[in-house]
């Protein structure tokens, strides 16, 4: 998509205009105090969203338990058996 598709949608000059007059007939003199509220609001997301994003980081770089060390190499393939170590069907021969 181009990006002049994507803005399409967003209000132009003359309808933030209108808009903005609305707003005042609408809320008149709270409208300092709407800001203020939408403002905190907007404020209250981001630390919000920036604490997820800490707690995602934090588990990222916590180093993952392995399995429990038994003493034997892992996948230790005896001859004969393959890169299996051993399990499932022997191979046939042609």
């Amino acid at each position: 998509m181009a990006m002049p598709e994507l803005l399409s949608w967003l209000p132009g000059p003359l309808e933030w205009v209108v808009i903005g007059v609305v707003a005042v007939l609408v809320f008149g003199r709270r409208l300092p105090e709407v800001g203020r509220s939408l403002g905190r609001g907007i404020v209250e997301f981001k630390k919000g969203i920036r604490g997820v994003q800490d707690e995602i980081e934090a588990e990222a770089s916590r180093p993952q338990p392995g399995p429990p060390h038994t003493g034997a190499a892992p996948n230790a393939a005896s001859p004969g058996k393959g890169a299996e170590g051993g399990s499932g069907p022997p191979p046939s021969a042609h």
